[in-house]
């Protein structure tokens, strides 16, 4: 199946404009930080997600930390409670029943609590039933140290299936494109899914962001607008099998329904768009993020097709994914270029009746009283019958 159309020539691009500042970039991470907090002790309400959120050196760091902190802080209380007993002035005193055989130090007790928390139970080292204090601790080091692995063995579960490793294999279009479809001026982009496990429910949003002022003179930076992407009709819902162009209609309700390419170049924006669904191998919700500044939007472009027909499969051709070519497309806005259908549609409805008037008025006199001559002569025209005969007499 042959490809319509040449790929985008790297020398027909746009001149690029100064830098501006990404409010989410290119891989999707939010370029926003959090300053001046000033009740920190609220990550700590949430304290398994505030792990879970962690980089991958520190969790690893705070997993390590966790276990060896309890055991030393265990086994410090071990030899306490054998040095207030006095069994360590007793280690050679076979009459003499110590709390825990064999402890005869601190690094004995810190080996004792690593197998009392853990269960491997080596048999050297054991908690005799003379001993009471030793009993309720070993109980309370027990129940400690399950709930101590059930929650790091849950971060780390988390931290390992967090899908947002599985957005990493959605990819958006590099540019986005403005060009007709079916007569009306689009701003379009494309997603696809690398994988072969598709995503379940996917749903696709855009939005716009950009500065405004009020009438009231208030200023809102970074002020959110919803682009519509097919809600109303249900095309925001994507069977993502293969890759989709995902079309912005610029109708009456868009924000770009005045802007023409002159106007689009010289405005100062930026087009989130996101990607949710779940993943199909874990059921987790994934979202997939990417954006387009004013410099990477094309206009008078459409996206080259990777999709062709193979025997007895479809295949996707991901190295023309990001590929455009021209098309000619009208450089005024979508306003005026309804306006101008609306003119043409206008003149051709009125255009009609006056021909048929002239065609009437030139076939009158050579047919005389013929169909078209009513009573009282009245002849037929702009396709407006004569009065009925009940009428002519009165």
């Amino acid at each position: 199946m042959a490809r319509a159309g040449a790929p985008r020539s790297p020398g027909r691009e746009p001149p690029r404009r100064r830098g501006r500042q990404r409010y989410v970039e290119k891989d999707g991470r939010c370029n926003v930080q959090q300053g001046n907090v000033r009740e920190p002790g609220r990550y700590l309400t949430d304290l398994f997600t505030t792990l879970a959120d962690l980089q991958w050196r520190l969790s690893l760091l705070f997993f390590v930390l966790a276990y060896a902190l309890t055991w030393l802080f265990f086994g410090a209380i071990w030899w306490l409670v054998a040095y207030g007993r006095g069994d360590l002035e007793h280690l050679g005193d076979a009459a003499w029943t110590p709390c825990v055989n064999n402890l005869n130090g601190f690094v004995a007790a810190f080996l004792f609590s690593i197998e009392t928390e853990t269960t491997i139970g080596y048999g050297h080292r054991v908690i005799t039933d003379q001993c009471p204090e030793g009993i309720a601790l070993l109980l309370l080091q027990a129940i400690l140290g399950s709930m101590v692995n059930a929650f790091m063995v849950g971060c780390m579960f988390v931290k390992i299936s967090q899908p947002n490793k599985r957005a990493a294999t959605l990819v958006f279009s590099s540019h986005a494109v403005v060009s007709l479809r079916d007569g009306r001026l689009c701003l379009m982009f494309r997603v696809g899914d690398l994988r072969s496990s598709h995503i379940v429910e996917a749903s696709i949003r855009a939005k716009l962001i950009r500065s405004r002022q009020t009438l009231e003179g208030e200023f809102i930076p970074l002020h959110q607008t919803d682009l519509s992407v097919g809600f109303e009709t249900g095309d925001d819902r994507l069977f993502l099998v293969s890759p989709l162009v995902i079309s912005h209609e610029i109708d009456a309700a868009s924000p770009f329904w005045e802007a023409s390419r002159r106007a689009l170049e010289r405005d100062d924006f930026e087009i989130v768009v996101i990607l949710e669904g779940m993943v199909e191998a874990t059921g987790m919700t994934c979202q997939a993020r990417s954006s387009y500044l004013v410099d990477e939007v094309l206009w008078g472009h459409r996206f080259t097709s990777v999709l062709t027909l193979e025997d007895g499969f479809y295949e996707v051709d991901y190295a023309s994914f990001h590929q455009t070519f021209e098309v000619p497309t009208p450089s005024c806005s979508a306003r005026e270029l309804a306006e101008a259908a609306a003119r043409l549609d206008a003149h051709l409805y009125w255009s009609i009746p006056s021909r048929l008037d002239e065609r009437a008025e030139e076939e009158g006199p050579s047919e005389g009283a013929g169909a078209g001559a009513g009573p009282g002569g009245d002849t037929e025209r702009n396709g407006r019958l004569p009065p009925p005969e009940s009428e002519s007499k009165v």
